[in-house]
């Protein structure tokens, strides 16, 4: 007979396939798994409680908390001022421009902006820096991304919250500031690979200057559509709402021009899952602060403190208590703000970590532990594992990998003396999360989208080949760094 254990791993494949191939959300098909599961497993009468009793409250807080803070500093321009404020910081020379697209980008998602959000937000602003400046368009998006994913695995972000939720769920050591340290010094160096393959090199010795008091938008900035009204997402301005058409007037299939039209329609669809982004345009840019945004700062300020002194004050309640008191002290700033927390996020990972959870309460990794353990080759599975985290994110949702294959991966690693948790939860997070820049991922798919008419192919099948080459590589590169040595 096939085991409980095999079925749920084969359910949760079938939810990762489903929601990639078909415009069904992943996390409601997780809890419908969990359901359909869950009455098989313990009968009419007991699964509701026992679902139930999965589902991660404490993680649900922490979405919705960081979540609703980051949409009152978008709605109060807060974010816009960051975006200013870096390019002034960097004196305005072209060179240190993608530099400071990704330090900014790197800030928000450090302080709970959700990664494809964040990607959003900031791409139409550095790809109109690259389009005006006559910067390579790959080197500007890549930079882009890896900043987002640089900051995406702080204590406050959602990357990081979900990865250290998991572990301190299944009673695993771990380290946050490491896990957040590698993904910096990751993303920085292959960020400084970027720049030297990608044209950066013509960009040291060009004396031209950034016009500072551009900083915070960009007239020619046009964002695409990032969600459509029936699928819960919000629509970005003048992108056609529920008739789901791209930026600009771009082709769709059967069109000249079909394959950046691809990409768009990933940016459309596939970001639902993840993100929610304000539609309200500023008048102009944001180059000052006025109260309300310095009293934003200080909130952020407080919760970074919150998160990284031993003072023991939950993050999530923390954030939200910092939203509140904002939305009295400044309520301009919270219209509106409850509506754009990434309620897509929340599901998606309730969703897939309540499944988990059943999965657990089976016992499933213990057997896969059995498995491997009869196999005698747990760093080859380690391996794998990673490899299987990069192939699933390039195409899906890396929330959702991170949500799922931690709990399994690690529990039946660690039974071997020679591979250390911190090393391989390092190693699978970031062969999980580089890959984003994989047009068929949504952050990928984000800068396509927002590329230049005529650049929009070769941006596609640029960053398709960069990206399966971190596919390939990434995987490979940090277990032998992270895991194969044994020092974490």
């Amino acid at each position: 007979m096939v085991s409980s254990q095999l079925v749920s791993i084969l359910v949760l494949l079938a939810v990762f396939l489903i929601a990639t191939v078909l415009p069904v959300h992943m996390g409601a098909l997780a809890f419908v798994a969990a359901f359909v599961f869950g009455y098989f497993l313990f009968g009419s009468e007991e699964y509701a409680d026992m679902v139930f009793g999965f589902f991660p409250g404490s993680l649900f807080v922490i979405l919705v908390g960081v979540t609703y803070l980051f949409a009152i500093a978008k709605n109060n321009g807060t974010v816009d001022w960051l975006v200013h404020a870096a390019v002034k910081a960097s004196g305005g020379k072209l060179v240190a421009i993608p530099w400071a697209m990704f330090a900014v980008t790197g800030a928000l998602t450090a302080i709970g902006g959700v990664v494809p959000a964040v990607v959003a937000i900031i791409a139409p602003v550095g790809m109109s820096f690259a389009r005006r400046y006559g910067i390579n368009p790959l080197l500007m998006g890549l930079f882009i991304i890896n900043g987002a994913t640089a900051g995406g695995f702080s204590p406050l972000s959602i990357f990081g919250s979900i990865t250290n939720n998991v572990v301190a769920q299944n009673d695993l050591p771990g380290s946050p500031l490491f896990l957040w340290v590698a993904s910096i010094v990751a993303n920085v160096l292959l960020s400084v690979l970027v720049f030297f393959l990608f044209g950066g090199k013509k960009l040291l010795g060009n004396p031209q200057r950034v016009d500072l008091g551009e900083g915070g938008t960009d007239a020619d900035a046009r964002p695409v559509a990032v969600g459509s009204p029936s699928t819960g997402g919000a629509v970005a301005p003048g992108t056609g709402g529920a008739g789901g058409s791209s930026a600009a007037g771009s082709p769709r299939h059967g069109q000249p021009g079909h394959v950046h039209g691809q990409a768009e329609e990933r940016a459309e669809d596939k970001a639902v899952q993840t993100t929610a982004v304000a539609t309200a345009d500023r008048p102009g840019p944001v180059t000052s602060l006025d109260r309300d945004r310095t009293l934003t700062l200080i909130g952020l300020g407080i919760l970074v403190l919150g998160a990284l002194l031993p003072i023991g004050l939950d993050i999530g309640l923390l954030a939200i208590t910092v939203g509140v008191i904002l939305s009295i002290v400044a309520p301009r700033g919270a219209k509106g703000a409850v509506g754009q927390i990434a309620w897509p996020t929340v599901l998606l990972i309730c969703g897939i970590v309540t499944y988990v959870g059943l999965m657990q309460e089976i016992d499933t990794p213990g057997w896969l532990g059995d498995n491997v353990a009869q196999l005698g080759a747990p760093t080859i599975a380690a391996l794998l594992i990673c490899y299987i985290g990069a192939v699933v994110s390039a195409f899906a949702s890396t929330t959702g990998i991170l949500g799922a294959l931690i709990p399994l991966a690690v529990p039946f690693l660690l039974g071997s003396e020679s591979i250390g948790a911190i090393g391989l939860i390092t190693a699978l997070a970031l062969s999980s999360s580089i890959v984003d820049s994989s047009p068929f991922s949504t952050s990928g798919a984000l800068v396509v989208a927002n590329a230049q008419e005529n650049e929009r192919d070769s941006v596609f099948r640029s960053l398709t080949i960069w990206g399966f080459s971190m596919v390939a590589v990434v995987p490979l590169v940090t277990w032998l760094v992270l895991v194969v040595p044994g020092w974490l």
